[in-house]
């Protein structure tokens, strides 16, 4: 009881009103561009943000370049798989980052991308299709029975893979399904000498929900004094160092009552006053910052030690803020209850019982947010847009916009009752749109 009550003492940071009636406006001053798209494409509706999108992968390739000039970026192709993502980002000279068969399909589509295949679990057929296009492909060996697994897919091929392993930073718990404990990597490159198919030339590790650089920063410390063992032969045969992704966008997390610690337990404890606070929020760290902490610690930990390359694998980063949805409000149900023709199922889970995102009414703009239940057409109660808008009201017929749904939304997106949405395109010049 003591730890339950001081949970519901800690106060998770409320969101700036002012920052978000700001971010509100910057969509509202576009206005006019996303009502044209609606009326020629119809709703819902996903809308890539080629601007914005863009913009990000200016902003992001900039700031690493300046800190770690010997990088390579790799976008991580699961946070939103559209093709037309992957290859606009191709053309701002980014690699691809995969993690299955299918996602290594979609990018081998685009000519000439260099990819990484990362991942546990990748099958024979998988691994056949990599060394296929060995001349592409770098594998991110898993474990040890993938590269015994590796070393069979080339041979029978007649083909020699470049290859990664990836080193697990958290040995606890569910996070040790991925990769080889740090002490076990001399015996996996002694076990590589065997394949001689296999040309062992980097190491990879991953941390997700990066809302600042600590995690990352504290591993390549580890990696450094792991670097400082290894004979020198095994250090020159390292020609890059992947140090993974997780960037976390600079807005923060923008999270509903229910997101937060405190609001889960109250939704428990005091059902009668949940849900009338909010939105709430944790800041995260801005990317010229992130990239100026890890350069640091990769020039201290590992350029002091070892001479290679340095990947990363932007995903959520770089295609949060690229992708909107549309949607057009079917029926009202009182003055506090709407139902739109779009569904979450665009989305592909509950993602606005806990997160928060403003649903913006670009019909009757405003930058106040008035309360009401904004819900989707699906046949479930979760099928949860918002518990407000930003409007002057909010009528049948209305376009509504959610803003910034790129990540970890297109890519679960599914056709559960409802079709998912068509995709049209936001260019910056008005005629392609």
């Amino acid at each position: 009881m003591n730890r339950a009550g001081e949970i519901l003492r800690r106060q998770t940071p409320l969101l700036d009103r002012e920052k978000l009636a700001a971010y509100v406006q910057s969509f509202l001053s576009r206005r006019d561009a996303f009502l044209a798209i609606t009326r020629r494409h119809g709703s819902p509706l996903y809308i890539l943000d080629e601007p914005a999108l863009f913009d990000r992968a200016y902003r992001f390739s900039e700031a690493f370049q300046r800190e770690i000039p010997r990088i390579n970026l790799f976008y991580a192709l699961k946070s939103n798989h559209h093709p037309a993502i992957a290859s606009r980002l191709a053309g701002c000279g980014m690699g691809l980052d995969v993690s299955s068969g299918l996602e290594l399909q979609t990018a081998l589509a685009i000519p000439d991308v260099p990819i990484i295949f990362s991942g546990p679990g990748k099958t024979l057929p998988e691994l056949a299709l990599a060394v296929a296009h060995a001349d592409r492909v770098t594998v991110l060996i898993d474990s040890f029975g993938e590269l015994a697994r590796l070393e069979q897919a080339a041979s029978a091929a007649g083909a020699t893979m470049s290859a990664g392993v990836r080193l697990t930073n958290d040995e606890r718990g569910l996070w040790r399904k991925f990769g080889i404990p740090p002490a076990d990597l001399e015996r996996f490159m002694t076990d590589a000498d065997s394949c001689a198919h296999v040309m062992l030339c980097g190491l990879q590790f991953h941390s997700s929900w990066n809302m600042d650089p600590e995690r990352q920063v504290a591993f390549i410390s580890r990696l450094g004094e792991l670097m400082g063992q290894l004979p020198a032969h095994r250090r020159t045969q390292i020609t890059f160092i992947d140090i993974g992704g997780g960037y976390w966008p600079e807005a923060g997390e923008w999270l509903q009552e229910a997101g937060t610690p405190e609001g889960r337990l109250r939704q428990c404890l005091q059902p009668e006053t949940f849900g009338t606070s909010g939105p709430y929020g944790y800041p995260s760290t801005p990317i010229d910052l992130f990239a100026e902490r890890l350069g640091r610690a990769v020039k201290a930990e590992l350029h002091s030690r070892i001479d290679c390359r340095i990947f990363a694998e932007p995903g959520r980063w770089l295609c949060h803020d690229a992708m909107h949805i549309l949607l057009t409000v079917i029926d009202k149900k009182g003055d506090d209850l709407v139902i739109t023709d779009g569904a979450t199922n665009a989305i592909g889970w509950e993602r606005f019982e806990t997160d928060y995102f403003p649903v913006i009414n670009l019909s009757r703009p405003d930058r106040q947010e008035r309360p009401g239940l904004v819900l989707g057409s699906l046949c479930t109660p979760h099928d949860v847009w918002g518990y407000g808008y930003y409007g002057t009201d909010i009528q049948p017929g209305d376009i509504l916009l959610m803003p910034s749904q790129g990540a970890y939304t297109y890519s679960l997106r599914q056709n559960f009752i409802k079709p998912v949405p068509e995709t049209a395109v936001l260019s910056a010049a008005p005629d392609q749109i």
